[in-house]
């Protein structure tokens, strides 16, 4: 027993030491007995803290300039962790016996003597008078033991990995409540490269491994023993390569800063915990995005180049999201290859543009790729169809102000993956139903969408040389590539022999006629439904994932062609790993466009058809949907444009509404 609690006849709490050895183990979990004398016959809850089990960290407010809440120097005390142990066959409430035992779990970050301030509760007010309810405890805490990870890929090279380590009571190792950079306490994995340490106490431990979706997940036990410094190897096993294949993965959108990053004890983290992540999911390509939160302190790692951390087959580089600055509401911005990260003349966040247009131009002025983050907030819609013609809100920060600036030739991408899918998809097909040829691009938005892991939306990116930043932008912006969710992969999409991406993914045609198009599909699905995704509405998440596309009971998804938004041809692949050659006829009557897709799981870009040279207008009612749309749209925008920018936004508004009503001239009745 190591603590004894009393709680009066008037449910005042006091607490003194007992007579257990107060001894810890580092980076390791111990349970004691507390002894409850319950004169009150008090039913509720006994609670513990202390101010040495407080925060390490600050989640982010959003502010650019936050306030030092958590400083360095205070983590120091903070190296305890604690829980009661309310689980079966206890109840978290007390029974009301005049005697009985609780459980209490401690958990020491450190090595060495430390003292710990212990306090209980039974609810708001139970202190004793004389702030008797607490009591110091100076523990000895015994150091854990050094695990050494022998970590190689597939071809038994080193690499890093990512590893969820847990005890046989489900405890996560390291704590996540005590962790600070590289490892987030936000997801229970943290990433090991060969020959890294990881300290462990004496146990059994459950390990799970892998490095991203083109790896598999593997399990192993490892038994650390007391006194010995001990090695375990991990042998990644890869199910697909596309890089092999030329087909390079790359996030565009994650953070250092803001969401699920911490604010204090520093703002956000640093370049170099953010490339372990890369390294660890296996992301050739990760564009860090300075954005609002922890703005001024994060600008300072943007170079305008690859970070010096970039390996040959993994870049990193800082770009910007336009996200908490005075045109968010119009929808956020993703600026990649930005050589100046300022806008001219702001020295401040607040003398930004109060609308997207005259950043994306400002951006494309420098060579940069543009285009919108999270593309479905704010275009919700009821149904599940595509395309449909519901309108939506426009009231929210994703491909928002897309279908104004669309129409100046000013957006090379919009983002897939991170939201649902019909949001996303229908407002893209439209405009390519329009005549448009914007592209997609998939991203995470870690860790404010998704937290799990970087690299969980992703776009991959033909290159016929080796891999390089600027030749992969190209790729997302000349359609040389498909997003998807890591579990299905479309590689090598021809049509009449011609790669995806190349001659501006044109194809033309003398007359109407039939088309050859081949595409290289591989996916991964466990054997067994995973029912608790399939349940889930399409705007749950995980809003892309190949378990949704399952056919029924089996471990089959279907390939579908899209010619204009509509699904027109239609064949099954078995979800096994394994790459298979698909082709399909389709025959095409009129000028269009043509992808293929797995949804919700990967999509590729489109062909653009032309018949006897005439422009893509297959559908009368996309482009009057856009030019309504454009309505919608200045009606939610317009109120936040500020008085100096109206009149230009209003005059740019006009001038797309005109460019949609020439097209639907020019488009024949359907």
């Amino acid at each position: 027993c190591l603590l004894e609690v009393q709680i009066n006849p008037e449910s005042r709490v006091k607490v003194s030491p007992s007579l257990a050895r107060p001894a810890l183990v580092e980076h390791g979990w111990r349970s004691f007995l507390v002894k409850v004398h319950n004169e009150a016959g008090v039913t509720a809850e006994l609670k513990a803290s202390s101010s040495n089990a407080a925060p390490v960290w600050v989640r982010s407010t959003g502010s650019p300039s936050p306030k030092d809440s958590v400083k360095p120097e205070d983590v120091r005390d903070r190296w305890l962790d604690l829980r009661m142990f309310n689980a079966q066959p206890l109840n978290p409430s007390l029974s009301g016996l005049q005697l009985e035992y609780r459980i209490i779990q401690l958990y020491s970050r450190d090595t060495g003597k430390r003292e710990a301030q212990i306090s209980f509760n039974v609810g708001q007010g139970t202190q004793d008078i004389g702030f008797r309810n607490d009591a110091s405890i100076l523990f000895e805490c015994r150091p854990s033991m050094d695990v050494t990870l022998r970590v190689t890929d597939e071809n038994g090279d080193p690499a890093t990995g990512s590893f969820v380590i847990r005890d046989k009571l489900g405890h996560v190792y390291p704590s996540q409540a005590k962790r600070l950079a590289p490892d987030f306490a936000f997801h229970p994995q943290v990433y090991r490269a060969d020959g890294e340490v990881i300290k462990l106490p004496a146990g059994e431990y459950a390990v799970e491994y892998s490095r991203g979706p083109e790896y598999l997940v593997k399990k192993q036990t490892i038994r650390v023993e007391e006194g010995q410094r001990q090695s375990f190897a991990f042998r990644l096993e890869r199910w697909i390569d596309p890089a092999r294949q030329g087909w390079y993965s790359g996030d565009h959108h994650i953070h250092a800063a803001g969401c699920l990053h911490y604010e204090k004890p520093t703002e956000g983290v640093f370049p170099q915990d953010m490339m372990r992540h890369i390294l660890g999911e296996d992301l050739n390509v990760g564009c860090v995005l300075t954005w609002g939160p922890c703005y001024y302190f994060q600008k300072q790692f943007f170079e305008g180049r690859n970070h010096k951390l970039s390996t040959p087959g993994n870049l990193m580089r800082y770009d910007v999201e336009v996200s908490g600055f005075p045109s968010s509401h119009a929808g956020h911005l993703v600026l990649l290859r930005l050589k100046e990260q300022d806008y001219p003349n702001a020295k401040r966040i607040e003398d930004w543009p109060t609308w997207d247009l005259p950043i994306l131009k400002w951006a494309k002025t420098q060579g940069a790729v543009v285009g919108f983050a999270h593309s479905g907030w704010g275009l919700e819609i009821k149904t599940n169809q595509l395309p449909n013609y519901e309108m939506p809100a426009f009231d929210g920060i994703g491909a928002n102000e897309y279908i104004v600036d669309v129409a100046h030739d000013a957006v090379d991408f919009i983002s897939t993956v991170d939201t649902p899918h019909v949001w996303e998809l229908n407002i893209w097909y439209h405009t390519l139903n329009s005549g448009f040829r914007t592209r997609i691009s998939g991203e995470t938005d870690f860790p404010c969408i998704y937290g799990e892991k970087v690299g969980l939306g992703r776009s991959y990116v033909k290159l016929e040389g080796p891999l390089a930043f600027d030749p992969w932008t190209e790729g997302v912006r000349k359609g040389r590539s498909y997003v998807t969710d890591g579990k299905s992969h479309l590689l090598d999409f021809k049509l009449n022999g011609q790669l995806v991406g190349e001659n501006g993914s044109e194809v033309r045609l003398a007359k109407p006629g039939t088309v050859h198009l081949t595409v290289d599909v591989g996916a991964l699905l466990d054997e067994q439904p995973n029912e608790s995704v399939r349940a889930r509405r399409y705007d749950e998440k995980p809003y892309w994932d190949l378990e949704r596309a399952r056919i029924g009971n089996t471990r089959e998804v279907p390939v579908e062609v899209v010619v204009n938004g509509v699904a027109v041809a239609r064949q099954q692949v078995l979800a096994d790993g394994k790459i298979r050659k698909l082709s399909f006829e389709v025959p095409i009557q009129q000028s269009s466009w043509a992808a293929v897709r797995i949804l919700p799981s990967s999509h590729t870009n489109p062909f653009f058809v032309l018949v006897r040279d005439q422009p893509i207008r297959p559908s009368r009612k996309s482009i009057q949907w856009c030019l309504d749309a454009i309505d919608q749209c200045w009606k939610q925008k317009s109120p936040k444009i500020s008085a100096r920018e109206i009149e230009d936004a209003r005059r740019v508004y006009d001038v797309a509404r005109e460019v949609y009503r020439k097209r639907l001239q020019e488009a024949a009745p359907e």
